[in-house]
C-alpha cells in the first residue's frame, strides 16, 4: 500500500528531531528517521514510500528529489511549504483509494480525504509501526536456527553405510512397518555411562 509521509510532521509527533540546534542537527534528524523508516517498514512498501520535507531546511545543493534506501524523498522546492506538495502528490495519484497518508495536520488529512485515501496522525502510525517492528523482532528470536526438515533416504542411507548399522536398521525398519515395539537401540548400561 504507497505511503505518503509528511516528515517533519512525523519528526516532531515521534519525538526524533534531536535537541540540538547547531549546523546540521535537522539533517541528522532527518537521516535518523528516513533510516529508522527504511529498516522499519516491510521491505514491500520501502519502494512504495514518499517522505515529503519543507525545502527550506532542506540540505544545501540537493536536488528536489532524491532516494534514500529505496524511499522516495521529496523537498518541496519550488512550494510554499511541505503541505502544498503533499496536497498536489495525494491529488495526482492514480489509486489514492490505496493511498495512506501520515500527517497530524488537519488540512492534509481534509486533503487525503477528499480523495478517499486514508489518512492517519503520524503519532498513532508511529506507534503502530514501532509495535509491528518489535514484532518481527520477537518472532524472528523465537525462530529456531535451523528449521526441522525430514532426512532424505538417500542421506539416512549414507550414514547408516557410514557407520556399519544396516542390517540394524533393516531390522528395525520391519518391526516398526509391522507395528511392533521397536527395540532400545541403546545397549544397556549406554544411560550410566553417558551420567559418569
Amino acid at each position: 500500500m504507497p505511503l505518503l509521509i509528511d516528515g517533519y510532521n512525523l519528526l516532531h509527533e515521534a519525538g526524533i528531531l534531536g535537541g540540538g540546534s547547531g549546523p546540521g542537527s535537522l539533517e541528522r534528524s532527518r537521516l535518523a528517521l528516513l533510516n529508522f523508516l527504511a529498516e522499519s517498514l516491510p521491505p514491500q512498501e520501502i519502494s512504495q514510500t514518499t517522505v515529503v520535507f519543507d525545502s527550506h531546511d532542506a540540505p544545501w545543493g540537493l536536488p528536489s528529489k532524491v532516494d534514500h534506501r529505496g524511499l522516495s524523498v521529496e523537498f518541496a522546492a519550488r512550494y510554499p511549504d511541505a503541505d502544498c506538495l503533499i496536497e498536489e502528490l495525494i491529488r495526482l495519484h492514480s489509486a489514492p483509494r490505496r493511498l495512506t497518508v501520515v500527517s497530524s495536520d488537519h488540512r492534509i488529512q481534509r486533503a487525503a480525504r477528499r480523495r478517499k485515501a486514508k489518512a492517519m496522525d503520524s503519532d498513532v502510525w508511529y506507534k503502530d509501526l514501532v509495535q509491528m517492528r518489535l514484532a518481527r523482532r520477537q518472532s524472528a528470536s523465537t525462530l529456531p536456527e535451523r528449521p526441522p526438515a525430514p532426512l532424505l533416504a538417500e542421506d539416512v542411507e549414507y550414514w547408516v553405510r557410514q557407520f556399519g548399522g544396516q542390517s540394524e536398521l533393516e531390522q528395525w525398519m520391519k518391526r516398526e512397518s509391522a507395528g511392533l515395539d521397536t527395540p532400545n537401540p541403546f545397549p544397556p548400561g549406554y544411560a550410566e555411562d553417558l551420567e559418569e
